[in-house]
């Protein structure tokens, strides 16, 4: 494992913001941590990459101790934070001749590293222009493109398209999955459950620092339920008497039935034909599967229930 994390703990005096929990990351993978605020992700991303120190657990990057061996933690990994860390006085291309610098490559190897960013991140026609005139995605594709002039092994991403555009998230999306086919390691914080859905390998819920729920985004859509049908009354009377008749769970305010179904034509057809018979009529009917939305609220509901019965 390119990041592996066992026992992992920290709080801040009394409040335990991390409370054993266990990562372990495939090389060349995308590994999304989910939670709601305050759960303990960036506290997690922060300890992985050696700036703040756990109270207990073993932690390794790329083969080293976080705590023991921080330095070279450093040297093969890089962090691309919530918001976008440039220069806006410099453009583009001084940026990331500016990290080369920082990272001793020589003056020629730093400009044809920053180039080749360039190139790999569509910033060229950009590149002389200050960074302050630039757009929210094309400062976040450089903030991505400066945490590569070293190529490190690992890239942590602390919540990458906050705040971006639907077209710029996109793009962003992109990137990333370009650099998992070069062999790039990444580890994800993300608010966007559809970024998660559809860029990691494998997904993480921590919730009260603690690991609430892992595993493949089908794996997780399938531990909340198949296929469901929802069907829409014209009125609340209608919609009680069809949870009646057939179950589920009734939305007295949206006047909705939910049903778990096969997914089949031919369950929707009974339904509809049992309804039919009982003289309720139905106002629309529509089918789709869990997201990790479903996740999401279904772990941290039940999280809540726990602790308000403990």
């Amino acid at each position: 494992m390119i990041v592996d994390v066992q026992g992992l703990r920290k709080a801040y005096r009394d409040n335990v913001v991390l409370d054993g929990v266990d990562l372990h990351v495939p090389e060349g993978s995308v590994y999304a941590l989910l939670g709601p605020n305050g759960a303990g992700k960036t506290t997690t991303i922060r300890i992985l990459t050696t700036l703040t120190r756990p109270d207990a657990g073993q932690v390794l990057v790329a083969g080293h101790d976080v705590v023991r061996e921080p330095a070279k933690v450093r040297a093969r990994i890089s962090l691309t934070g919530q918001y976008a860390a440039v220069d806006n006085e410099q453009t583009g291309r001084e940026n990331l001749v500016m990290i080369g610098r920082l990272m001793h490559l020589g003056p020629a190897a730093a400009r044809r590293r920053a180039m080749q960013l360039l190139e790999r991140f569509d910033l060229v026609e950009a590149m002389n222009r200050r960074v302050s005139a630039y757009s929210g995605g094309m400062r976040r594709r450089l903030d991505l493109a400066m945490s590569l002039v070293a190529e490190p092994r690992v890239i942590f991403l602390d919540e990458p398209t906050t705040g971006l555009d639907p077209a710029s998230r996109t793009t962003m999306w992109d990137a990333i999955s370009d650099l998992v086919r070069a062999g790039t390691t990444i580890v994800l914080t993300t608010q966007y459950l559809e970024e998660a859905d559809k860029l990691a390998d494998w997904i993480v819920l921590i919730d009260n620092g603690r690991v609430s729920l892992s595993g493949t985004a089908d794996s997780l859509k399938a531990q909340v339920g198949g296929e469901r049908l929802e069907l829409t009354f014209d009125d609340e009377g209608s919609a009680l008497r069809a949870g009646e008749l057939l179950g589920g769970t009734v939305d007295r305010e949206r006047r909705l039935l939910d049903l778990p179904s096969d997914g089949s034509a031919a369950h929707v057809h009974t339904v509809l034909n049992n309804l039919y018979a009982a003289r309720v009529p139905v106002a629309r009917v529509s089918a789709h599967r869990p997201t990790l939305d479903d996740v999401f609220m279904t772990a941290t509901k039940n999280r809540t229930l726990e602790r308000a019965n403990a």
